[in-house]
């Protein structure tokens, strides 16, 4: 007689214990175990209960290859979810082998789950474990089906499979899928009172593994009602028209300031503060080096001799890597649409700035259009005050579409999403990249269908804000993802493309470049553990696979994006997980956190523009400025929105923080705790720096960094 003492540990999250009946059944390599009731007085599975039990076999089973974990109905008690941690077994000669899981468990069903050891395919060769690679890739493929949301996009999660999965006899083969999350299973109700309509067919049938957790959902509804009641009570909400006066803006959010909302609104009309935000606000990727100026940009030294000084002029300037450009192109042809029934506008400008001998980015000249002619003059400092207040004022309006529909939607939520569906459909719990990769998809599949539920959706949140309106949006995405490189999707390679390393008081760059640094020597070590040689790599048919979808669904098989179809190093390896890891995490917190901070005080980033870009200089005035930004409840939605997406909800993992131990060997563990440990020392170096700063920048302090895009 051998005995095997099973712990079995569930999560400690609101309703994550079960009434129904679980029994497991060992598998070894010479025999199997009789399935065995797990049963002891009183409730066994309780919410963060850790039991114990025995398992009793005729004889030895050998080494343990798979556990099969079956939950049954229990008397009259009607199913419910089980949220199972991880099991841990001891066998008679004392071996351990510990079992994760982590996943919400639903109905009746049985799910087998290896031993936590990482292995590639390479590393079976028992046909047993070979079938439950493939049975559990094929099931997660069923779950996980890809979708065409609009052409030229990324790919997307088809949630109506779930509505088909939840009556499908085979659901209880994709059960085996681990949780994307941890929390509990509560359904999803979202933003009541929110100005907009909201429609959420299918988010309540989404597999439990990446919805959001009751914790998540509270907070996001805390964060959104109060704020959003309040406007509607002070009748905001509803009021169109222009704003009477600039200082009316400031009681929009009057108990919601920040340190940096209110320096915003102090010095945002400010040429040093306005290029100070290409390098430290929530776009600081637009900035690009000249050496020579672009020919749809005819400036003169005399145009700029003013600004520059009588010690240097523009070309002395261009050769000294002094001359920046921020170019707004991919606005020339981007549709219109109406707000409050008028048709908004949008302009294409180029903008042209200095960095000066006292090290800050000043604006030099601003062309409203890619054309230049007498219909598009040329704004400078020397223009009238609110001529070029005005120019800057179209910049930032251009700031915020590119921003929030490429730099921050695209670039971070929807090719992260993509990411995470590949990362589910080809690799396996047990292969080692689906280890590193799982805690960085957190809750993205969820808040990226709550996106397009809301902001996408015919006459949702981005039809009622913005210039472009949702036709616009599909314009810009799509044009942009057709010009995405795998230069702009790397950090490094980025700002030495853009030759912006040697600015100075580059917050972005320095902090970012640093975690990225840090995850690289991350990612090195475990690739390095679980793939020794070139070979190793190229037969993994499971991650050429990953890395093949990734390449045809995320970045449409496009050969001159330079993104890898195919992996055939170790290196290429690292630098692409480091890429994704980096952008689903920090990245995202940069160009995301900060959008209420800068803008809170609407004129600094305005959603859309009610009046043509001017075509002559000296016409400009505070009334006309006033009206040419968004109408009040235009600015109010805007900014609700701003609001609700810069407050991460509760439920956070911070980057480095790994509580669902799915990595149980010890290499990989050593290489977590020295990767939090970099992490640790990157925070304390930026909290110093921020001691002496008049603008602290903290969007990229490790503890601020969520692991995954998650709102």
């Amino acid at each position: 007689m051998a005995v095997y003492r099973v712990c079995v540990t569930t999560g400690p999250y609101l309703k994550a214990g079960t009434l129904d009946n679980i029994s497991v059944t060992l598998v070894g390599t010479s025999g199997e175990s009789p399935k065995q009731l797990l049963d002891r007085l009183g409730r066994d599975f309780a919410p963060g209960s850790v039991q114990k039990y025995k398992v009793r076999c005729s004889s030895d089973l050998g080494e343990l290859l798979l556990l099969r974990l079956h939950k049954e109905r229990y008397a009259f008690f009607p199913k419910d979810s089980w949220y199972c941690s991880c099991l841990c077994v001891t066998a008679p000669d004392g071996t351990h082998s510990h079992f994760p899981c982590y996943q919400w468990i639903e109905g009746y069903c049985t799910i087998e789950l290896r031993p936590g050891t990482a292995k590639t395919i390479c590393q079976d060769s028992l046909p047993l474990l070979l079938d439950h690679r493939r049975r559990e890739l094929q099931g997660r493929q069923e779950c996980y089906r890809w979708k065409v949301y609009a052409p030229g996009f990324p790919g997307m999660i088809d949630v109506s499979s779930f509505e088909e999965m939840e009556t499908d006899k085979k659901f209880a083969l994709t059960k085996m899928t681990p949780r994307a999350d941890q929390g509990d299973s509560s359904g999803n109700r979202y933003l009541p009172g929110f100005p907009m309509k909201i429609d959420f067919p299918s988010l309540m049938h989404m597999e439990p593994n990446i919805r959001y957790s009751a914790t998540k959902t509270a907070s996001l509804l805390f964060n959104a009602i109060p704020a959003s009641l309040g406007m509607k009570l002070r009748g905001l909400l509803d009021r169109k028209g222009s704003w009477k006066k600039l200082d009316d803006i400031r009681n929009i959010f009057w108990c919601h300031k920040t340190v940096i909302s209110e320096y915003v609104t102090e010095h945002w009309c400010e040429d040093p503060f306005f290029g100070y935000q290409y390098l430290n606000g929530v776009n600081p990727v637009m900035l690009h080096c000249l050496s020579i100026l672009p020919s749809k940009l005819p400036i003169t030294n005399d145009m700029v001799a003013p600004m520059l000084g009588p010690d240097t002029c523009l070309q002395t300037e261009l050769e000294r890597g002094n001359i920046f450009l921020a170019d707004y192109w991919i606005l020339a042809e981007a549709p219109v649409h109406c707000l409050n029934g008028c048709l908004q506008y949008v302009a294409a400008p180029l903008c042209l700035l200095w960095l000066n001998p006292q090290g800050a980015l000043v604006p030099l000249a601003i062309q409203l259009s890619q054309t230049p002619g007498p219909d598009s003059p040329i704004f400078l400092p020397t223009d009238s005050y609110w001529d070029w207040l005005l120019a800057k004022t179209w910049v930032r309006n251009s700031e915020f579409l590119v921003h929030e529909n490429n730099t921050h939607f695209l670039c971070t939520h929807l090719l992260c999403e993509a990411f995470a569906m590949a990362t589910l459909r080809q690799l396996p719990l047990c292969h080692p990249i689906y280890k590193l990769l799982l805690p960085h998809t957190r809750y993205t599949l969820q808040v990226n269908t709550i996106a397009r539920a809301t902001l996408l959706n015919p006459e949702g949140l981005v039809d009622k804000v913005t210039s472009v309106g949702r036709q616009g949006l599909l314009y810009l995405i799509s044009t942009a993802l057709a010009h995405f490189t795998y230069t702009d999707f790397c950090l490094p390679d980025s700002v030495r493309a853009r030759g912006v390393l040697a600015i100075p008081n580059y917050h972005y760059r320095d902090d970012g470049l640093r975690i990225w640094a840090a995850i690289e020597s991350f990612v090195s070590e475990i690739v390095g553990y679980y793939y020794p040689s070139n070979a190793s790599v190229q037969q993994d048919s499971e991650l050429q696979a990953w890395v093949g979808e990734i390449f045809a669904r995320a970045f449409l098989g496009r050969e001159s994006s330079g993104f890898p179809r195919q992996l055939c190093t170790p290196g290429e390896l690292v630098k692409f997980l480091t890429a994704v890891i980096f952008n689903c995490s920090a990245q995202h917190a940069a160009v995301n956190s900060g959008q209420h901070d800068f803008g809170a005080w609407m004129p600094n980033t305005p959603s859309s523009m009610r009046q043509p870009p001017p075509q002559t200089k000296g016409t400009t005035t505070l009334k006309s400025y006033l009206d040419t930004l968004p109408e009040v409840n235009v600015t109010c939605t805007n900014l609700l929105l701003f609001w609700l997406v810069s407050q991460e909800p509760k439920d956070q993992r911070p980057l480095g923080t790994y509580p669902d131990e799915h990595f149980t060997e010890e290499a990989p563990r050593r290489s977590i705790a020295a990767f939090q440990n970099r992490l640790a020392q990157i925070s304390r170096e930026i909290r110093e720096r921020n001691q002496g700063l008049e603008l602290p920048y903290t969007y990229l302090d490790p503890p601020l960094i969520e692991n995954s895009v998650s709102i």
